[in-house]
């Protein structure tokens, strides 16, 4: 990928494969990445939004697989190298979708414009799906978009001191609150077999610290005409990688008016 030579030759320039990553993380600046990778031409290969964004594993550069270590924003413009596992699997679904019957009176025309994974959660919250699957008829829709992070601590992959998170921008495609309980979701309009775990992890703490309501974490996707659930936890509020998958579902939608 054309990240590969960018991210060898920062790694070179700062020595950070020498690092003692069982200590602490490497912190590395917006400002260094631009440094390091102003002579490359690509906008690919020097852009520190595009060299950063490694969302997935195969987003990831060759230099951070082969050393397993993955990437982390920590503030504004600055991120932590960490050693260890960064990702979590979304598992295939071998269960058979269940049929839902849609509570709205109509087809929406809108709802089949574009194909974008915030149309489907609207589509899926409108006619119900979301409310008769949680069980809860009281959840209303109530988070979307970018906030940032208050402060955070934890401890995360391999290092025995933790990390501090402050002003990082982290995104909800969809919240929703209930009487007792919040509902957070993580969506995406193309099937992957594995995402950051940060993008559960980082919404997680910053809407628990707004409510003493229990907080969940879903992933979605839209496969062909089935929408498709994961449920994750963390057992341990305080590390990043005590995410476990708990269930998953599918279901498909039926509209007596289509």
């Amino acid at each position: 990928m054309a990240a590969d030579e960018s991210w060898q030759k920062i790694c070179d320039d700062y020595g950070i494969l020498n690092h003692d990553f069982v200590d602490s993380p490497f912190i590395l600046s917006a400002d260094q990445i631009k440094t390091a990778c102003q002579d490359f031409k690509r906008t690919g290969e020097k852009e520190v939004r595009i060299l950063c964004m490694q969302d997935s594993r195969k987003k990831q550069p060759k230099v951070f697989t082969d050393n397993n270590l993955f990437l982390l924003p920590v503030r504004n413009g600055v991120y932590a190298i960490i050693k260890g596992e960064g990702y979590v699997d979304i598992p295939e679904i071998d269960s058979a979708p269940i049929s839902y019957d849609s509570n709205l009176p109509f087809l929406p025309d809108t709802s089949r414009v574009g194909s974008s994974e915030m149309q489907h959660l609207d589509y899926a919250y409108a006619s119900s799906l979301i409310r008769n699957f949680m069980g809860d008829d009281s959840l209303i829709l109530t988070i979307r978009g970018r906030k940032y992070t208050s402060e955070l601590s934890f401890v995360v992959g391999e290092h025995k001191n933790r990390i501090t998170v402050n002003g990082v921008q982290t995104e909800v495609d969809a919240g929703y609150e209930g009487l007792k309980q919040v509902l957070l979701i993580e969506a995406k309009n193309t099937a992957i077999d594995n995402v950051v775990i940060r993008q559960l992890y980082y919404p997680f703490r910053l809407w628990q610290m707004h409510t003493k309501k229990k907080v969940h974490s879903f992933f979605f996707e839209k496969r062909g005409e089935r929408y498709c659930f994961w449920r994750f936890v963390f057992d341990d509020v305080e590390d990043y990688n005590s995410i476990r998958f708990v269930d998953s579902v599918r279901f498909s939608i039926a509209n007596k008016h289509s």
